[in-house]
């Protein structure tokens, strides 16, 4: 419990954490599966989104696989502490969710073919959680850097509910809103998967077809 409210419920900024005014580690330089700069905008033509969908570890190798990713991260995002680490978006005092940066050449894969990668590999009707990991920072959350993105978010939300209403599911929690801040994570959850290769980052994907 923080200040009378579980970690399930998000705090306002009088109850967040102050954070600090610069991020208090480093990030490596290359993404180690693709090799394309980590810590960087995207490059001309290219664009970035920040999803999440549980804990980053595993999803970010989920997306680093698919064609027309140029380089992925994880980092936090969709709360109030600047530049957090991770023990204290842990405490659910920060009000960050565990998030993938994914930067992308829409000549080679479409914002729609990603929206479909991120409903297929959890389950949106969990509020804040993804199975057995309970908190705000497992919930579902599209944070979008333009307006058309902001638009086919919404689309594919009520066209997924279609889907998952007729699976016999409840109504979808995830969260879709403009990026304010994105703020990296500490440098060994970075290709997690990579550096340890035995990681376990368990999906919910609950099986039912964007299509």
């Amino acid at each position: 419990m923080i200040f009378g409210k579980s970690k399930t419920q998000l705090p306002d900024a009088a109850e967040a954490l102050p954070g600090r005014d610069a991020r208090p580690f480093a990030v490596g330089d290359r993404h180690l599966v693709l090799g394309n700069p980590i810590e960087t905008d995207p490059p001309e033509g290219f664009e970035a989104v920040v999803v999440g969908l549980g804990c980053f570890w595993g999803e970010e190798k989920t997306f680093w696989e698919v064609p027309g990713v140029w380089s992925t991260s994880v980092g936090y995002a969709g709360g109030v502490t600047p530049n957090p680490t991770y023990e204290e978006v842990c405490t659910g005092r920060t009000g960050h969710a565990e998030v993938v940066r994914i930067i992308f050449d829409p000549e080679k894969v479409s914002f729609q073919q990603l929206l479909q990668v991120f409903w297929e590999n959890h389950d949106p009707t969990q509020g804040m959680r993804q199975g057995n990991d309970r908190g705000s920072q497992y919930r579902s959350i599209i944070l979008t850097t333009t307006p058309d993105q902001q638009k086919l978010a919404e689309e594919s939300r009520d066209h997924y509910q279609e889907q998952m209403t007729a699976a016999g599911y409840g109504q979808i929690t995830t969260s879709i809103q403009p990026l304010d801040e994105y703020y990296y994570a500490e440098d060994y959850h970075q290709q997690y998967l990579v550096k340890n290769p035995f990681g376990y980052c368990p999906l919910h994907a609950t099986g039912v077809s964007y299509a």
